[in-house]
């Protein structure tokens, strides 16, 4: 089986609106003890540099962020609630702190090692959140500044097939109440439409 290419540094330093949307359909790649996990991106967040006060750059370079002020194309990777990981992609240019949360994804390959790291769930949980991402995927602060572009860290995205417009939606980002206007409300979640219809294996 030919393998779709690995994304390149140059997809990801672009504006962050632009990577999040174009990030649905692309697959996520996990190489854990020599096999491949993976599902395709079917939920994205936008966070856009300090002025964006939903982003974790709005306080500035910190121990924490510095990651995001670095090249687009690396993983950013934080704990949150003392209990969950979440995976971003950092996006730009060096110096511009922005990133992409991957929110979910449709589970394609390692469906096994998947299943085992969420038991008890039905199938339509495994994956549907960026907290059970990164569970499903056995992801953690490990993988924090590691290039998303080459294979050595274990963790990629690669191409796939285009989410058409007509099946992708747009809505304010989740989690973010306290935040004041115009950010609560910006329209910088993206998400398909019925991806069991347009990304379901074969």
């Amino acid at each position: 089986m030919t393998l779709p290419p690995i994304l390149a540094e140059s997809f990801y330093r672009r504006p962050v609106l632009q990577v999040a949307r174009d990030l649905l359909g692309k697959r996520l790649v996990r190489l854990a003890d020599g096999q491949r996990i993976s599902g395709v991106i079917v939920e994205s967040e936008a966070y856009d540099g300090e002025s964006d006060l939903a982003c974790h750059a709005r306080a500035g370079r910190t121990p924490r962020t510095a990651v995001m002020y670095g090249p687009g194309g690396r993983a950013y990777v934080y704990f949150t609630y003392g209990m969950h990981w979440l995976l971003n992609c950092v996006t730009g240019d060096e110096g511009y702190p922005a990133a992409v949360l991957l929110r979910a994804i449709y589970p394609l390959e390692g469906l096994e090692q998947i299943s085992s790291r969420r038991a008890g769930r039905k199938t339509a949980e495994w994956c549907n959140g960026p907290a059970k991402v990164c569970q499903a995927l056995a992801l953690n602060g490990l993988f924090n500044g590691q290039s998303l572009c080459e294979t050595q860290s274990g963790l990629w995205i690669e191409d796939g097939r285009p989410a058409a417009d007509e099946a992708v939606s747009a809505t304010a980002r989740i989690g973010i109440g306290n935040v004041p206007e115009p950010w609560r409300s910006m329209p910088w979640r993206f998400l398909v439409d019925s991806p069991e219809k347009l990304f379901a294996k074969g």
